[in-house]
């Protein structure tokens, strides 16, 4: 009999372990979207300052500006991990506004510009880093959840795969620079 007790304990503690490691990697995998959700928050507001430097050197290029003023908009609007799409959009746009940054030689020198530029850069960076950070948390998640046994208590649990985030195609190509 008591090895029954025993064995039913050590099955009990073992089930135990495995929910625990599952909700602290599914914690860990919120925590990691919240940091890539403060990168962002930031990232939207250096945008308008960013797009009002240029718009003051540069106003004949109003429709690149109101492209990065609308992806910013639909970026803030796409919510977790789901809303790849509109970041990856708002990134390329951003590269755009760069590119037209190029063209005028006034705002290349303007030091609010550079400002600016250089923190909008640092935030790209963090972002990235915060992604990659993501992506490896809910990969250790999603392993888990796929494994056995720990596979059965994910599913009694209703613990389910976290959402990846990934880049679109076009954001693969690396853009090309030209003298």
């Amino acid at each position: 009999m008591w090895i029954s007790i025993a064995v039913v304990a050590i099955i009990l503690l073992y089930f135990i372990a495995v929910y625990n490691g599952l909700v602290a990697r599914r914690n860990q995998a919120r925590e990691a979207w919240a940091t890539i959700d403060t990168q962002l928050k930031r990232r939207y507001d250096l945008i308008p300052n960013l797009v009002e430097t240029v718009r003051g050197a540069a106003k004949h290029e109003s429709e690149t500006l109101s492209a990065v003023t609308s992806a910013r908009n639909a970026a803030m609007a796409a919510n977790g991990p789901t809303g790849a799409d509109a970041q990856n959009k708002l990134t390329q746009t951003l590269k755009s506004l760069f590119a037209v940054a190029e063209a005028y030689p006034d705002l290349k020198a303007n030091q609010n510009f550079l400002e600016l530029q250089r923190e909008l850069t640092d935030t790209e960076t963090k972002i990235q880093a915060a992604r990659q950070f993501y992506n490896t948390v809910v990969m250790a998640l999603n392993t888990q959840i796929e494994q056995f046994p720990s596979n059965i208590v994910a599913r009694m649990f209703g613990i389910l795969p976290e959402k990846m985030f990934e880049i679109d195609a076009a954001e693969k190509i690396a853009p090309q620079v030209k003298f």
